[in-house]
């Protein structure tokens, strides 16, 4: 009980004691504030929320819960999952909205979304296609295991955390495999082509000597001022988990997918394909993109926007004077040696390299920083293959962990210098790193709203900071330039992709000539980024009409407020209360402009 009914009930029993012989007082009801009961449910459902998705509390710096994962495959986890929603739904109704401030208007009506958008995707069985090359929970353990992500190795009880952790992972493996098999049974499966990128991807985990294993390298790095006792203990600990428990649990999946899977996997590569498909994949669109649009007008903004980007795509070859069409400019820039690095890590010393001069030229455009570190690390091997070209991992707002931006170096002749200045503009400073991090850091945010986030937000932010390259001072080698303005057509491409792939019944080969035909990609890139789409539908499309409603929401606020407009001012109040939908981005921009006028 808070201070506040403390004092309530307190006064309700004086009076009580102070009515003599007259006739009996009535009882007073403590009076709860509206805001303090809807921050006790945030509170509750965020502390219940870590209890159920251990992983969750690791990556935001909680390590209450570090022996243990959720069962988050088993239909037990899936049932109490569905059962929280619906009892905070209506925990959440019985307040009343019209009593709180505009910033706990804010937090509910986002809760209420996430709750409501929970409940209404249970109808699509995503757990009956778990793994993919993409997102792919084995992985992700061996980043866990490894202990180059969130689960720290750096005390005793970090590593017997671990060898406890790890169980439930091989838990989760084997109702993986039953959820899959249900899946076979109706005709809810992964495109074939996918699954075979898995194999070898679970196979590089099938390792004859345990110290050549990912997961000894917490026994490589061990701590020095471990005792010698517990050394031993835990070296033997791991060995024989790795051993007998890690390994064979790999080794039964990829058995698994290439014995009993691969066969009943699917030709198609669409979500159509699939029983409820083109509802499925509506729903994907509208929760990612936080709007009403349908595929088909996602669709034609694409093609739209492709045409808009080559025409200043043409402006840039005559602007370095090559003499030839866009198709040849685009084998150029592709294939001639000034704009290739020779070995891996001279691209991410590159990456290196921009931090400090990128970080000062943003207190131009900004006002408020990230206080978290941020560092560059190049994507591992045994997964770069099917990685994205980057990707960024969020630190934790006590500094423990840093932010990381992993840049793929995979096939050096896909890794072109001039995409480079967009790309750490959208994974770092000032993208994902800094839009990321502000928000971790705000502790007047709901929890629920420091660590959670909207796809549209994150990724429409991310390519927005790039297109404020020229503003920001970096694109001044129209190489460069050409790198952003192919970086933003990429994304304009994936809403002709995605929704092509998953409403229109695109095949792979035309993913992939349409890519060809209407960028600089080369084919690694081309093939990973065209199998990404098909892995995680509707994920594609967040970026560009994210990208542009955030630029209509500045253009507007520039022609409304004129000489008043401060982009400093204006980019805090788009970053200072976290991720939301767009609608409520707009609406909540719309406020501050009028209160400026």
């Amino acid at each position: 009980m808070n201070l506040k009914s403390t004092a309530l009930v307190a006064i309700a029993l004086f009076l009580a004691a102070c009515g003599g012989n007259d006739e009996p007082a009535a009882a007073v009801e403590p009076q709860v504030d509206a805001g303090e009961a809807l921050h006790a449910l945030f509170d509750e459902h965020f502390e219940r929320g870590l209890e159920m998705n251990p992983l969750s509390a690791t990556f935001i710096g909680d390590n209450r819960f570090n022996d243990r994962l959720s069962h988050f495959a088993s239909q037990e986890f899936r049932d109490d999952a569905e059962a929280m929603d619906r009892e905070f739904l209506e925990r959440l109704l019985q307040i009343d909205r019209a009593q709180l401030s505009y910033q706990d208007q804010l937090s509910y009506d986002i809760f209420k979304i996430d709750r409501e958008e929970s409940l209404e995707g249970n109808q699509f069985p995503g757990h009956l296609q778990p793994i993919n090359q993409f997102r792919n929970m084995m992985n992700f353990l061996v980043q866990l295991g490894s202990g180059a992500s969130a689960h720290p190795f750096k005390t005793v009880k970090d590593y017997d955390d671990w060898l406890s952790r790890v169980d439930d992972a091989i838990f989760n493996t084997d109702l993986m495999i039953e959820n899959m098999q249900e899946g076979m049974r109706q005709g809810i499966v992964q495109p074939r082509i996918l699954m075979e990128k898995v194999i070898p991807q679970l196979e590089s985990q099938i390792v004859d000597d345990v110290t050549q294993s990912a997961f000894y390298k917490p026994i490589v790095n061990m701590p020095d001022d471990f005792s010698d006792e517990e050394r031993k203990r835990l070296t033997a600990a791991f060995e024989d988990k790795i051993a007998n428990a890690i390994i064979p649990a790999y080794a039964r999946l990829n058995n698994f997918i290439g014995d009993e899977y691969l066969s009943s996997a699917r030709e198609t590569v669409g979500l159509y394909a699939l029983p409820n498909g083109n509802d499925w994949y509506a729903y994907n669109v509208r929760t990612i993109t936080t709007t009403d649009m349908s595929p088909e007008e996602i669709h034609q903004i694409g093609l739209d926007e492709v045409a808009r980007i080559h025409g200043e795509m043409n402006a840039v070859m005559e602007e370095v004077g090559f003499d030839g069409d866009l198709k040849e400019f685009f084998e150029f820039v592709n294939t001639d040696p000034q704009f290739f690095f020779d070995e891996p890590e001279q691209l991410i010393q590159g990456y290196r390299d921009m931090a400090d001069h990128i970080n000062e030229l943003a207190e131009d455009l900004f006002e408020v920083f990230p206080n978290t570190d941020f560092e560059v690390r190049r994507v591992e091997p045994f997964r770069e293959q099917s990685a994205s070209g980057g990707s960024y991992s969020a630190g934790t707002p006590d500094g423990s962990r840093p932010g990381i931006f992993y840049a793929n170096a995979y096939d050096l002749s896909a890794r072109p210098s001039w995409a480079m200045e967009s790309l750490y503009l959208h994974e770092a400073i000032p993208g994902h790193h800094f839009q990321i991090m502000l928000q971790r850091e705000n502790e007047d945010l709901p929890s629920f709203r420091r660590f959670g986030g909207f796809t549209a937000f994150i990724e429409g932010w991310g390519l927005y900071a790039e297109s404020l390259g020229k503003e920001i001072g970096v694109y001044t080698d129209p190489y460069q330039y050409f790198g952003g303005l192919n970086a933003e057509l990429w994304r304009a491409i994936r809403l002709v992709v995605d929704t092509g792939i998953h409403a229109k019944g695109w095949t792979r080969q035309q993913v992939l000539d349409y890519m060809y035909a209407n960028s600089a990609v080369a084919e690694a890139r081309a093939v990973s980024e065209a199998e990404r789409f098909m892995a995680i539908p509707g994920q594609a499309l967040a970026y560009k009409v994210g990208q542009l409603k955030i630029r209509a929401i500045r253009d507007n606020a520039e022609e409304r407020l004129g000489d008043k407009f401060d982009v400093k001012a204006f980019h805090t109040q788009v970053l200072m209360d976290g991720a939301m939908p767009l609608s409520m981005l707009e609406a909540k921009i719309d406020r501050w402009i009028d209160s400026q006028l």
